[in-house]
């Protein structure tokens, strides 16, 4: 039996007996076998000593449950680390940030409490998968949609907990903004309602955020304050129609103006779906490059190519230097006079030209379901993950990958300046890829970067991945650019860089967590946020 550090053997297997006596013994995991499915298996330590590494896991049934299992690791000191369904890969998995900490695993906490089509919400447990609740939803013919993630196969409340998107209307799809009103169980076990759901007797706990009072609910998200133990949500109500089209542009320089009017369209409500850049000719970003082999090779040309020659070759070839895709969803009639209006603003690029997308009248046939992107449509797949395995063009796939997701401001010349210093970082640190910096648009008024490091069995070149992304942290800190989002073994460094007034932020997280859990219990060091006694020794 692993040992949870600061423990017994004793002390732990009597704390493992109360475990059971609350969930049942068959819901008490000690055993190699039952604790290797809690490793993350994206782990960037994967095989090596300082790899995360649960001792334990408890899947509790209940609220009550989870509130018995709290008293007990406080009488005995057990760090826990809550995990909703543990599919958060790429940001950790399943895995602890404090190596040693008995898993929380609220897997079985996966009741969809309510659903109203009338209100456009849901409440529910945090077992709850995007799968799940999207087929309640079809099962009962109810005319709503959920804003999923890519993969869907997560936990909704997991996802949002961790900053998630997805690609319905800015409203939905991030996915925290998209919540209302949550329950807490609180380190010392107390149960605390957020919102309006602290007024006994209300009915309006998933329709008015706030309640009265200072809105709590965000010290709740990537932290250890709390386990979250329901969630509401806003749902976004089934369109009458979608529509598509596409801007293309021909100069390299033009993306300054092209952002400029598509900042403008998302803000002004004309565009409402998520758009997305693309360069020289190819599709969603990140999923492959130039169609054109010629500008594909130039592309590829180790340490990149010279703008000017790129945009040469493909001016040569007819080739925009930059296309954006957007998306509208609302009445049919709305949405093409929304694309109409979107084609003039563009217009004023010189040698814009605009492709226009098929009109869908919603809700889909079975057909188009198969065709299209599914999460633009509320619809979880797992479809994401083929573009990780092995194909023609991929014939050496890795184990996974680690995300590296930093927020940069929303203008064009931001986006130059980031590919110019990330660049130029890949070369200096000798990546085996070249960091395109293509952004991505989940979110109104910012750009956040979504790049890849991958994730082998060689340890050697893990430890050489992991020391690049490191200094990328560091780099991208220098410009003003930081992570959103990151997997534990980063967390400290993530956290780190958010460093204003002598790391002002950090210490009121640790004053915080200081009153809140001041034996230090749940999730020690997630997103850098260490209990007092371990904030010396950290693991």
């Amino acid at each position: 039996m692993r040992i949870p550090p600061g423990l017994t053997a004793g002390d732990f297997g009597s704390a493992v007996t109360q475990f059971e006596q609350v969930v049942g013994r068959e819901w008490v995991f000690t055993s190699d076998e039952d604790l290797n499915l809690y490793r993350d298996a994206y782990s960037p330590l994967f095989g090596e000593p300082e790899e995360r590494v649960a001792s334990g896991a408890v899947a509790p049934n209940s609220v009550e449950q989870v509130q018995q299992v709290v008293k007990i690791a406080n009488t005995y000191k057990i760090p826990i680390y809550p995990i909703s369904t543990g599919r958060n890969l790429g940001y950790g998995g399943a895995a602890p940030a404090y190596s040693g900490s008995v898993v929380l695993d609220l897997k079985r906490m996966n009741r969809i409490l309510e659903v109203s089509e009338r209100n456009a919400s849901c409440l529910v447990e945090p077992g709850v998968s995007y799968f799940d609740l999207c087929k309640y939803i079809e099962d009962k013919n109810l005319k709503l949609w959920v804003d999923v993630p890519d993969p869907g196969w997560g936990s909704v409340i997991g996802n949002a907990l961790d900053h998630g998107g997805g690609y319905t209307t800015a409203l939905y799809r991030n996915h925290f903004d998209a919540h209302c009103g949550m329950e807490v169980v609180l380190a010392n076990g107390e149960v605390i309602r957020t919102g309006m759901g602290a007024l006994p007797g209300a009915g309006t706990w998933q329709q008015f955020k706030f309640g009265v009072g200072p809105w709590i609910d965000g010290i709740f998200s990537q932290s250890n304050f709390g386990i979250v133990t329901k969630m509401g949500f806003w749902l976004m109500p089934i369109p009458d129609a979608y529509l598509s089209g596409t801007v293309s542009v021909p100069r390299h320089s033009d993306l300054i103006r092209l952002v400029d009017i598509l900042t403008y369209i998302e803000n002004a409500g004309v565009s409402n779906g998520m758009p997305m850049i693309g360069m020289l000719g190819s599709g969603f970003p990140g999923l492959g490059g130039p169609r054109d082999k010629e500008l594909g090779a130039l592309l590829a040309r180790p340490g990149g190519a010279p703008p000017e020659e790129i945009e040469r070759l493909a001016l040569q070839k007819g080739i925009p230097y930059w296309n954006c895709s957007l998306r509208f969803y609302g009445p049919a009639k709305a949405v093409a006079a929304q694309w109409e209006h979107t084609k003039e603003k563009f217009s004023a690029i010189p040698g814009a030209t605009f492709q226009d997308g098929e009109l869908l009248r919603l809700p889909l046939t079975p057909e188009q379901r198969q065709r299209v992107h599914k999460p633009e449509f509320g619809i979880p797949s797992l479809e994401m993950f083929s573009i990780g395995a092995r194909s023609e063009i991929n014939p050496n796939p890795t184990n996974g990958h680690m995300w590296f997701s930093p927020i940069i401001p929303r203008t064009g010349e931001a986006v130059f300046e980031a590919q110019r210093v990330l660049s130029q970082a890949s070369r200096d640190l000798k990546l085996p890829f070249n960091i395109s910096a293509i952004p991505t648009m989940y979110w109104l008024r910012a750009f956040v970067l979504i790049i890849a490091f991958p994730i082998t069995r060689d340890i050697a070149t893990n430890k050489r991945n992991r020391d690049a992304f490191n200094r990328l942290v560091q780099i991208a800190a220098e410009h003003g650019w930081g992570e959103y989002r990151t997997a534990p073994v980063f967390m400290d460094a993530v956290a780190g860089a958010y460093s204003y007034n002598s790391n002002a932020l950090m210490r009121f997280h640790e004053t915080i967590k200081d009153a809140v859990d001041p034996n230090g219990i749940i999730s020690a060091g997630r997103y850098g946020i260490w209990p007092k006694h371990l904030r010396g020794n950290r693991a």
